[in-house]
């Protein structure tokens, strides 16, 4: 299908992107990698009447270094944030996780901060960056704001975003040290997590110590597995130890039904996949 007619507006600097989206209001739409966007406009389902391209806006690609936190560029791509030796080092659950989104052609175009903006339940980056208390900067004609993860995203595709705002960058707690796995379970290759779990430990002498566990599609935001998180603390890294933390993932969820499962079938994957990825975090 085409796209409803829209006017197209390419800003070069955050200051322009933030004055066209005022201008535009509530209708307007912001386009990152466009992965998720552009097939949404194609079949209709979204028909702004401006389309805001950020991809000539200087300065919102890259990683580095502040202090405790890394801090990652809005439009950074997956390929890029794969392959950083930063995030390798720093944050190795976002590059895991990264490392499953879609295929290398949406990995290529895709943006880091377009996919945490889109606020898909069932996206891949959501649970990591709330697992590890990641912060988010917006920016709008009054500044920059810094909204904590667990409190960004709001409900299935809403986020603290106002339509006067862009997510610029991304700041990422370092986890240095610590080792991280991100299971995920589809049923064919390159789809959307039917569940997945971000799991992120540090281990001393076989002990966990610290354990950040978040769920993937278990809602309509990303779930934090606090029983879990509580469970591991102090517990040997056995696979039986960790399969009765495990048994704690479905608390405090809300998942939905749909045609590929029921709640009791998530809550079942949440469980297993939980345990799969702890063990495999702490075997690391």
């Amino acid at each position: 299908m085409i796209p409803a007619p829209f006017d197209y507006v390419a800003p070069s600097t955050v200051d322009e992107a933030i004055s066209a989206l005022a201008e535009a209001g509530e209708d307007a739409k912001v386009l990152a990698g466009g992965q998720s966007l552009l097939p949404v406009l194609r079949m209709r389902l979204a028909t702004p009447t401006t389309l805001v391209d950020l991809g000539k806006v200087a300065g919102l690609r890259g990683v580095r270094e502040d202090g405790d936190a890394l801090v990652i560029g809005s439009m950074t791509t997956h390929y890029d944030v794969q392959r950083d030796t930063l995030v390798a080092e720093h944050a190795a659950l976002l590059k895991a996780a990264t490392d499953t989104v879609a295929d290398p052609q949406i990995r290529h175009r895709g943006t880091f901060g377009g996919a945490i903006a889109h606020a898909d339940p069932a996206g891949d980056l959501l649970a990591p960056v709330l697992a590890l208390g990641c912060e988010l900067v917006v920016a709008g004609p009054g500044g920059r704001r810094t909204v904590a993860a667990a409190d960004f995203f709001q409900d299935m595709f809403t986020t603290a975003l106002a339509a006067d705002e862009l997510l610029v960058e991304v700041r990422v707690p370092k986890h240095t040290g610590w080792h991280a796995h991100y299971e995920k379970f589809n049923r064919v290759a390159q789809a959307w997590s039917m569940v997945a779990v971000a799991a992120c430990v540090r281990t001393e002498a076989g002990t966990i110590e610290e354990a950040r566990v978040a769920l993937t599609n278990m809602g309509s935001t990303p779930v934090r597995a606090a029983g879990v998180e509580e469970a591991l603390v102090g517990c040997a890294a056995t696979a039986e130890a960790i399969r009765g933390a495990a048994e704690r993932a479905a608390e405090g969820t809300n998942p939905t039904a749909d045609g590929n499962s029921d709640v009791e079938y998530r809550q079942h994957l949440a469980r297993v996949l939980t345990g799969r990825a702890v063990l495999a975090a702490a075997g690391s």
